[in-house]
């Protein structure tokens, strides 16, 4: 039998590593990781993929089936966790001696992992902002990482606004290999690209999703609502629950009215402050939604803090009203969807006068090229088969098989 020489081999599977704020469960980040796992299992099914994760175990149950090759790991989240009450030079040199020489049981293995690395693809959301500065600490890795191994590095629809220290968040973006923020704040602080939210990847699995402008005559659906308790400032979170039931009581009187959750908890409360008005069997639990599917579909009237349900409702074609919770975090995701074209009225924070609900019937059109826009550059990302864009599969550094306590 003539033996195959050592050219003609395969070269080996990559190793992607994609970091999310998922498993906590919140609809919007879950939805972005599920997104990015369907795609990447599209193009690199042989792929080694790692999610670095808030809650690994709820992560593998939520979406540890959307990849053949998925493994799950909190490494670089507990590191920039246990850095929260450091002041900040004193973590960035925690973080930089971790990355860097090892030297921890807590973290090494998983740090080893990560040393193997071909990518480290920072997913998209609002978690590297001024609510959570310790956030930060991610970029500060990645830039280590890259480094020590050479690994390259993404940024996909994050949202940077309000930030901490837009100086550090600008310069350590400025050494990725690619970066996109999902809102014209974030994209002037960073300096970098301004593209769709990453959910609009994943739109093709939403049951009602079709792309096509509503037609004109929809009758008048259910209304769905969910109102937040977290991430608040003082008071908008009781304003929103005054806005909706005066709404309730008089406009949308009549109508059927159900509650979706987005976070469990966190939701729950506005539903109970409205238990009079909805009946409890139209309660939809967040496990219900994740199973069943997002329920949007044009007739229907949403109300809702969640930006991630004003993004998937609208882009089903549903009209809606955005309640504000604050005036710079939530303002400036719900304010994106409606420079996108969502047609969305939006309640201003505080206010408990329900701005009347509204639509664009092309938005699902826009919907879809915004999805055609973030599929390319998940493919320029991620070209499909086990190469890189130049033809080449990169070749790990020799760095990345240091031993344990190298020291640089």
């Amino acid at each position: 039998m003539p033996r195959t020489s050592h050219h003609e081999q395969p070269p080996p599977a990559p190793v992607l590593y994609l970091v999310a704020p998922t498993g906590h469960p919140n609809f919007g980040d879950e939805f972005i990781a599920a997104a990015w796992l369907r795609h990447l299992a599209a193009v690199h099914p042989e792929a080694e993929v790692w999610l670095d994760c808030t809650n690994p175990g709820q992560a593998a149950h939520l979406v540890g089936s959307l990849h053949p090759r998925v493994r799950f790991t909190d490494t670089l989240w507990r590191l920039v966790v246990d850095t929260a009450a450091m002041d900040p030079v004193a973590a960035g040199a925690h973080i930089d001696r971790l990355i860097t020489d090892l030297g921890s049981p807590r973290y090494d293995l998983g740090l080893l992992a990560l040393r193997r690395a071909d990518s480290v693809h920072l997913l998209g959301g609002g978690y590297l902002n001024a609510i959570w500065p310790h956030h930060a600490g991610l970029l500060r890795a990645a830039c280590r990482l890259k480094e020590l191994t050479g690994a390259r590095l993404y940024a996909t629809g994050l949202g940077l606004y309000p930030a901490a220290d837009a100086t550090a968040v600008r310069e350590a973006l400025a050494v990725f290999d690619h970066a996109t923020v999902r809102d014209a704040p974030s994209a002037e602080l960073a300096g970098v690209a301004h593209g769709p939210d990453d959910a609009f990847l994943g739109l093709e699995a939403v049951p009602g999703f079709t792309g096509d402008p509503v037609q004109d005559g929809e009758p008048d659906g259910d209304v769905w609502v969910c109102l937040q308790s977290d991430t608040s400032s003082p008071g908008a979170a009781e304003a929103a629950v005054a806005a909706v039931r005066a709404a309730l009581e008089g406009p949308l009187a009549g109508r059927t009215v159900r509650y979706l959750e987005a976070i469990p908890g966190a939701d729950r409360t506005g539903f109970e402050q409205l238990a009079d008005l909805i009946p409890a069997e139209h309660f939809v639990p967040f496990t219900q939604v994740w199973l069943e599917g997002f329920p949007a579909r044009p007739g229907q009237t949403w109300l809702t803090t969640r930006f991630h349900f004003h993004l998937l409702a609208a882009a089903c074609g549903a009209a809606g009203t955005a309640l504000e919770v604050s005036d710079d975090y939530y303002r400036t995701k719900h304010r994106s969807l409606l420079e996108a074209g969502t047609g969305w009225s939006v309640t201003a924070a505080g206010d408990a006068r329900l701005a009347t609900p509204t639509a664009a019937a092309s938005f699902p059109a826009t919907a879809a090229a915004l999805r055609e826009e973030k599929l390319a550059e998940a493919r320029t990302l991620y070209p499909g088969g086990r190469h890189h864009g130049d033809g080449t599969h990169r070749a790990a550094p020799e760095s990345r098989h240091r031993g344990w306590f190298h020291r640089r």
